[in-house]
């Protein structure tokens, strides 16, 4: 099979799954075409393909590189960190003078196609399984909000993408299609998230062995946000007051904790990358090692993606989220580390921090198990408070951005005050300001800026190169336009 030729940069279902995670299918089928058809024919093999979409999730250029790069580093939060000769591609990213032959970019539509091909895979040919029926449906609303993920991931990162629902023709023929519009891959988008909230469970309602699979309310919590991004606010405002209502979900008492092992999986915990879940492939991520400080620590890791001075300056006074975001060169970080005051960067990601004492794999930082935190009960509370202001309904707005202020000013009696303001265009700017402190780090601001439509003036002002028109996406890849046969256009200005 010639994958130079898709699209998506793919082989055979049995090469996708062949580099998955699904060890015990490899020990025991041979490679080709059989075995593509064996595999879809038992329950056993429906749970398997299911946990290859989630293992790519740990991919590289999914959620390690290109995707810290891409959300972060291209914000006003953070800076491109490590040494200033080190990753040119990253660089290009920071200062908005990427091209469609930045390698970075590649490898995040090749990853996330490849994780749409999996997802296809069980959507289309788990159906016809006998298997129970429950589990059966819970499985393909799995695959579908997976899809929906990936193709949001695209969609804000390209604009409008192909959009490829079926499986690759089995003679390695060219399977490229047209971009589809943005909107056109929204609604696409919206579609499966609303069959997964059909299909899946209450969180309450999965065993401990299921631990991270996808529910109810994390279906609901995306499509809330993806409608944020179509502005549609009485959408988002119904289905933030879902999940709240259901009760499943509660902030986690401690905000530092929260993104320590002890805060994996917590009461605030909606949707994680499961790092270290063996279900799930297992074998930890390199998500914490590209933005961990460097040498000379003992768990010196690569040393991108750190803190901007401007998103330092802009934490109020006692605000507890500034230290459990932010590490500090000097730092002793009570686990044995201190950050050495002459290092390369001033400022490194605390919440992607792996502490020495934390258990790792004999590979050492690289297959860290820290999970990666995607969508939190604090965001969808910050939804509803931004979706209520929006449809004028000011008292939920204010309390449910005090809720979240609440927790932040820890102990204090003064920090952090209660907002009070009314006025709709003031409170909107003070939840965008919570929003970007809450969330710092965790790979909302670039595209919220996008969304909001200030991008332009917010990162020039922190010294970005970005032209609005141009840079509120990133250029399709160039080695993607030429697989297509230049099916694929090019976004406008690159």
């Amino acid at each position: 099979m010639k994958a130079k030729h898709y699209i998506i940069a793919l082989a055979s279902l049995s090469l996708t799954l062949a580099t998955s995670s699904c060890k015990d299918f490899l020990d025991t089928e041979p490679l080709g075409e059989e075995l593509s058809e064996n595999f879809f024919a038992t329950p056993d093999g429906a749970v398997q393909a299911t946990n290859a979409i989630y293992n790519q999730l740990r991919d590289f250029s999914v959620h390690t590189f290109s995707f810290v790069g891409i959300t972060s580093v291209a914000s006003d939060d953070a800076d491109k960190g490590s040494t200033p000769g080190d990753a040119p591609a990253m660089g290009e990213l920071d200062n908005f003078t990427a091209t469609a032959a930045n390698g970075l970019l590649d490898g995040f539509w090749q990853g996330h196609y490849l994780g749409i091909a999996r997802a296809n895979q069980v959507i289309l040919r788990v159906p016809p399984i006998q298997m129970d029926e429950v589990v059966k449906a819970r499985l393909i609303g799995e695959a579908r909000f997976l899809r929906a993920y990936f193709y949001f991931n695209l969609v804000r990162t390209f604009g409008g993408v192909p959009i490829i629902n079926e499986l690759p023709p089995r003679d390695g023929s060219n399977s490229s299609k047209p971009r589809a519009s943005r909107q056109e891959t929204y609604n696409f988008i919206i579609e499966d998230l609303n069959a997964a909230i059909a299909a899946l469970p209450e969180r309450s309602a999965y065993a401990a062995a299921d631990l991270g699979r996808i529910t109810k309310g994390a279906a609901q919590g995306m499509l809330a946000k993806v409608y944020m991004y179509q502005g549609n606010w009485g959408q988002v405002l119904t289905l933030t007051d879902e999940i709240i209502a259901s009760g499943q979900y509660s902030l986690y008492s401690d905000y530092a904790r929260l993104f320590t092992l002890d805060g994996e999986n917590s009461s605030e915990s909606i949707f994680e990358v499961q790092a270290a879940t063996l279900a799930q492939g297992g074998g930890g991520s390199q998500y914490a090692e590209v933005q961990s400080p460097r040498a000379p620590i003992p768990t010196g890791g690569w040393g991108f993606n750190t803190p901007s001075e401007n998103l330092n300056a802009a934490y109020e006074e006692g605000d507890t989220r500034r230290d459990a975001t932010i590490i500090y060169a000097g730092e002793n970080l009570g686990d044995g580390v201190t950050i050495p005051t002459v290092i390369d960067n001033p400022r490194y990601n605390q919440k992607a921090y792996v502490r020495a004492t934390d258990p790792r794999s004999p590979n050492g930082l690289g297959d860290a198990g820290k999970n990666i935190r995607i969508l939190r009960y604090a965001d969808v509370l910050l939804m509803n408070a931004e979706a209520a202001n929006e449809q004028g309904q000011t008292a939920k707005a204010l309390t449910n951005l005090n809720l979240v202020r609440k927790r932040a000013r820890g102990t204090s009696t003064t920090a952090l005050p209660d907002i009070t303001i009314t006025d709709r265009e003031a409170l909107r700017q003070a939840i965008w300001k919570d929003r970007r402190l809450e969330l710092a780090m965790e790979h909302d601001r670039f595209w919220d800026l996008v969304r909001q439509g200030r991008a332009g003036a917010v990162l020039r002002a922190a010294g970005k190169n970005f032209v609005d028109g141009k840079n509120e996406v990133f250029p399709i890849p160039q080695a993607r336009i030429d697989v297509s046969g230049g099916l694929i256009a090019q976004n406008p200005g690159y």
